[in-house]
């Protein structure tokens, strides 16, 4: 598939097993063949330790990885800030080893809830401050896999992290390391530093025309730094031809997942209920608006009957919508 085209993935569902009970690998292994062999291009996992415990993405994805052989392998998203620098970036070239050019990593500044703020102190890192750092160990990250080249220096030296030695980490399979995605809003903050920090934008706005106008502006900002960054999507559908009884799933799926309603969330993330046909025209109008990666999470804590019926009417649906298109100097 051409590296600009409209591609779809899947979440895994690390934490609805981890709600039920279950920290088994061999099922999440089953769901990313299954999924590339219902011909999703991506499968994605999240990360957190205690605010909302699963497995953790690095070493899920590296199996996932090593199970598949044509799917993409994505965090969406990542929190660096949970670990050492130094151990992330090792860690994700370690999976850049098994996954080569197949890996993305989305990554978060922190989700704005008071267990996360709980989580970051568990670790001993600071809540305050947390999207500069973001930014930092993004720097670092970059400044490491690239240090093993010629002229490129081998220490860092940022307000809040300082190395030296960064040539003797492993690089990364592909140079220059993985494709970096931040995971955040329409802040016109956000989206300056996804134009000119980042390889990717994913948000979760639930407003489409938030998004249509948040895209654009990533684009002319791309534009302006000589860059291309992808426009993406976190999404959540919850497939049932009874939309009440959809609705009532993704209710118990919210309630569960977050603590929270699903009107509480609605607010701030996008999600749709209902038939595949309907999920995949609210899809539809993202896509219209210029997202070209949309990570579909399925808004159950029972997903696996719901992934063929995705694969089989929601895929080819949103994937008819139009021509290929990324975010870049030349995009509208």
């Amino acid at each position: 598939m051409h590296a600009d085209s409209l591609r779809i993935g899947i979440q895994l569902p690390t934490r609805e097993q981890a709600i039920k009970g279950s920290y088994a690998a061999a099922p999440l292994l089953d769901f990313a063949r299954q999924a590339e062999a219902l011909g999703f291009d991506s499968v994605w996992a999240g990360d957190s330790l205690t605010a909302r415990p699963r497995l953790d993405p690095l070493v899920v994805l590296s199996a996932a990885a090593a199970a598949t052989r044509r799917i993409t392998v994505g965090t969406a998203a990542l929190t660096p800030a949970l670990r050492h620098p130094l151990i992330g970036a090792n860690m994700i070239a370690s999976l850049s080893h098994v996954a080569a050019d197949r890996l993305i990593l989305g990554l978060g500044s922190g989700f704005p809830m008071a267990e996360t703020e709980e989580e970051f102190a568990s670790v001993g890192a600071s809540f305050q401050g947390r999207v500069g750092r973001l930014d930092e160990i993004t720097a670092l990250w970059r400044t490491a896999w690239r240090s093993g080249e010629d002229g490129e220096p081998a220490e860092f030296e940022g307000r809040f992290w300082q190395a030296e030695h960064l040539d003797r980490l492993p690089a990364p399979a592909v140079p220059g390391g993985p494709p970096l995605w931040l995971a955040g809003s329409d802040t016109p903050k956000v989206l300056a530093r996804a134009a000119t920090r980042y390889d990717g934008w994913l948000p979760f706005l639930p407003d489409v025309d938030a998004y249509a106008r948040a895209r654009r502006r990533i684009g002319e900002l791309a534009a302006e730094a000589g860059r291309t960054v992808t426009p993406a999507l976190y999404a959540t559908v919850t497939v049932n031809s009874s939309e009440p009884a959809a609705k009532a799933e993704l209710e118990h799926y919210i309630s569960h997942y977050y603590g929270r309603s699903l009107e509480q969330m609605s607010s701030i993330q996008a999600y749709a209920w209902g038939s595949a046909e309907k999920c995949a025209e609210w899809l539809g109008g993202y896509v219209r608006a210029g997202a070209r990666h949309l990570v579909v999470r399925i808004g159950s804590l029972e997903p696996e009957p719901q992934l063929k019926e995705i694969a089989e009417v929601l895929l080819p649906a949103v994937r008819a919508l139009g021509p290929s298109t990324t975010v870049g100097s030349n995009q509208p």
